[in-house]
């Protein structure tokens, strides 16, 4: 079966930016692609004021992670819910950084993605491996295991994605070779056909680790690589802006 999947590329601005970074945004905007699908993610504090400013274009707005509870108790915390009342449409969830800096398990990440899946946001879900997982020559199982373990039940290709990143990449400037990002994408393609059926031929799997404006291109024409997740090069609006236009 061939399946068409549209590119989609995602900006995690992580914890940067302040209100002053909003005309990053306005220039995205402003540029209104229409190419591919793109989501900002921006800090928790500013996603109100993103999504006002996206307004009518073609960009939408995520949030970097959620609870899984409604509500209640649980100082610090943004729910689901919240996400999506003010009117966004995506939240990252597992990310290598959640993970490390907090311990999340994949079990964690299931159910975080699962309340993203009710509320009607899609689920963008973070998989990936160390350095020292990618040297012991068993990185494609253990991303695939994980993969698995975190994909929330119900999971449809109009509803989630996945989102590979080899943890020793993000942020240090190395780069996989196209081989290896290949070989890692067509093992995950095959465990989600082998589980979803149809679906695991739509669902989009997306590239992060060290994407740029110049290295985009030969990235994205990799197979089965559906666009990317960009981190520091989604900071800036010229920077991000070529990266979905290779897209």
């Amino acid at each position: 079966m061939t399946t068409t999947r549209r590119k989609l590329v995602a900006g995690n601005w992580k914890m940067n930016g302040l209100t002053a970074s909003m005309a990053e945004l306005v220039e995205m905007c402003d540029a209104n692609p229409t190419n591919c699908d793109v989501i900002v993610c921006p800090p928790f504090p500013l996603l109100g004021r993103f999504v006002g400013s996206a307004g009518n274009s073609h960009i939408e707005i995520g949030a970097q992670d959620c609870h899984t509870a409604e509500s209640g108790a649980h100082t610090g915390d943004v729910s689901a819910a919240l996400i999506k009342d003010v009117g966004a449409t995506a939240v990252i969830v597992g990310h290598s950084e959640r993970r490390t800096d907090h311990g999340e398990q994949s079990g964690l990440i299931k159910a975080k993605a699962e309340a993203a899946l009710a509320n009607g946001l899609t689920a963008i879900v973070c998989i990936g491996e160390t350095e020292a997982e990618r040297d012991a020559g068993n990185a494609e199982a253990l991303v695939t295991a994980q993969m698995r373990a975190s994909l929330p039940a119900g999971a449809t290709a109009a509803n989630t994605v996945v989102a590979y990143e080899p943890v020793w990449a993000i942020g240090t400037g190395r780069t996989p070779t196209t081989e290896q990002i290949a070989s890692m994408h067509a093992a995950l393609r095959t465990a989600l056909k082998a589980d979803l059926g149809e679906e695991g031929h739509g669902i989009r799997i997306l590239y992060g680790g060290s994407v740029k404006p110049g290295n985009a291109a030969e990235i994205f024409a990799i197979p089965d690589v559906d666009g990317g997740l960009i981190g520091g090069a989604s900071l800036k609006a010229t920077d991000f802006l070529g990266i979905v236009s290779a897209a």
